[in-house]
């Protein structure tokens, strides 16, 4: 077993350098930079409507978090948002942001707000698309993601149909791949050594009642996912971010110091005392934007299946969606966890030197341990039990859509118990492999999805303005809701 563990380390290796070179990371931060400029800015120029016509409207519009009826396989906006933020915010959001520290100093966190605002609109055309190009499955559910909008979308232009189908045939096989990666194997293994850190509990055991936990959840299908996460999410984000928050006013004296750690890191600047923070800027740059993909998932095209599974009708609600959903998650979760470790006193913040030798996963345990003692320790592990689990709930969904996509609906229920076998195993695995395998499939899964986004670029330029046209500045132009027609105007008539 070893001997197949080393060789799979060593092809996955060079696999994960390849995927990850310059060329992925400039497809990848490019594809955000070029929807900013086709959209002007949306993400800025519009904060207030987006945020008004998300979190804003929970409280305010009682159709975006109302449940759909037992014979409508749709979900809710809220649902979909907070299935999506399950499968997002995860251990990226901890272990990963830790990860990135250690690896490409604290310079690694300023490439990760980059990848994140750049991300929001890449997030957001990948919603406006699943929506636009989503389909009824043969069980009445929407189905919906980059294989449909690579098969129907870029397949549609003149030379392009078997480029579109072999893309969509490749990102969905790649989705089916990282959701044992991304989705399952790193989040269980991240909470199995939590937990046995934190409580002495062996791996085994929390593997086999994770396994349990998950089957009564997964095979039970979107609505019960969904159900689940609308109510674990917002108690565990909240939960988490005061936390944190209260971590880093303790530590207030150091907030500038770690602020001014990340910007000089970020471009190997010189420090005070002479040394360099950070371990130079390819490394901050290309595991600010490994971890900040991890986290995030802005270009992978994983979270448009289930925002594609929402009640709405208008692309560019679901896409504003796509914002909050990256916003909360990096900007908001990510930049707390940073600092949180930052300002503890475990990293040099003059030459970005590490002062603690814990390994990766445990430093943010460290840090809350330091000021909460044995609380902060057992209040991480089951943040990260709460985190990753969800993402595995959340991931569990974006595999069953793919495996859909290339077996058909009756096949699904054959992946959910394989994957729910796969807890085990990430339980049991050897930690950094399912990291690295993780940021393989990250990269091989959003390849594909981005050919598709910047292809269809001009599409989404075009439904956001005629969004734009006719909510907020009034004109008569019909709405464009979907590529087909008699989808188009079933919405119309709605």
């Amino acid at each position: 077993m070893d001997a197949v563990l080393k060789v799979v380390e060593q092809v996955n290796g060079k696999v994960n350098n390849f995927v990850w070179g310059i060329p992925m990371l400039v497809l990848l931060v490019g594809t955000g930079v070029l929807m900013t400029l086709l959209t002007r800015g949306f993400q800025v120029s519009h904060i207030r409507h987006w945020f008004e016509n998300t979190v804003g409207a929970i409280f305010k519009n009682k159709h975006v978090t109302a449940h759909t009826g037992k014979e409508d396989r749709s979900i809710s906006q809220f649902q979909s948002l907070c299935t999506a933020l399950a499968a997002t915010i995860g251990t990226g959001n901890i272990a990963g942001v830790a990860s990135a520290i250690v690896s490409g100093g604290p310079g690694a966190i300023f490439w990760m707000w980059i990848v994140a605002i750049f991300g929001m609109m890449t997030n957001f055309s990948e919603n406006v698309l699943g929506i636009y190009y989503r389909r009824k499955n043969s069980a009445g559910e929407w189905s919906g993601g980059a294989m449909y909008y690579l098969r129907d979308g870029l397949g549609g232009f003149r030379g392009c149909k078997n480029i579109g189908k072999v893309l969509a045939l490749l990102f969905s096989i790649f989705c089916v791949l990282a959701s044992f990666g991304i989705g399952n194997m790193s989040q269980i293994n991240s909470i199995a050594t939590n937990m046995k850190s934190a409580f002495r509990i062996p791996n085994w055991v929390t593997g086999a009642l994770l396994m349990i936990i998950a089957a009564l959840v997964i095979v039970g299908g979107l609505k019960r996912i969904a159900a689940v996460t609308e109510k674990l999410v917002p108690v565990m984000a909240v939960a988490y971010v005061v936390g944190a928050l209260i971590l880093v006013i303790l530590n207030a004296g150091n907030i500038a110091p770690a602020f001014a750690s990340i910007f000089k890191g970020a471009f190997a600047m010189k420090a005070v005392g002479g040394g360099i923070v950070g371990s130079g800027v390819k490394a901050a740059v290309t595991w600010g934007m490994k971890r900040g993909v991890f986290s995030n998932e802005a270009g992978l095209g994983s979270s448009v299946m289930v925002h594609s599974n929402s009640n709405v009708k208008e692309p560019v609600t679901q896409g504003m969606w796509g914002i909050f959903e990256v916003f909360a998650d990096t900007l908001v979760v990510c930049t707390l966890t940073a600092l949180a470790v930052l300002t503890s006193g475990l990293v040099d913040l003059n030459t970005g030197a590490m002062l603690t030798s814990t390994e990766k996963t445990a430093m943010v345990a460290e840090a809350f341990s330091l000021e909460f003692g044995a609380f902060g320790s057992a209040f991480i592990a089951v943040a990260i039990l709460l985190f990753a689990f969800s993402t595995v709930l959340g991931w569990s969904h974006y595999g069953t859509k793919a495996f859909e996509y290339l077996f058909g609906t009756k096949a699904t229920m054959f992946y959910k118990i394989i994957f729910v076998v796969f807890i085990m195993v990430g339980a049991t695995m050897q930690l950094d492999l399912a990291w690295d395998l993780s940021d393989t499939f990250n990269g091989l899964m959003a390849i594909p999805n981005l050919i598709g986004v910047v292809a269809l670029s001009g599409l989404v330029r075009r439904i956001t303005k005629n969004y734009i046209d006719r909510t907020l500045k009034g004109k008569d132009v019909a709405p464009m809701y979907s590529a087909f027609e008699d989808i188009q105007q079933e919405e119309m008539r709605s």
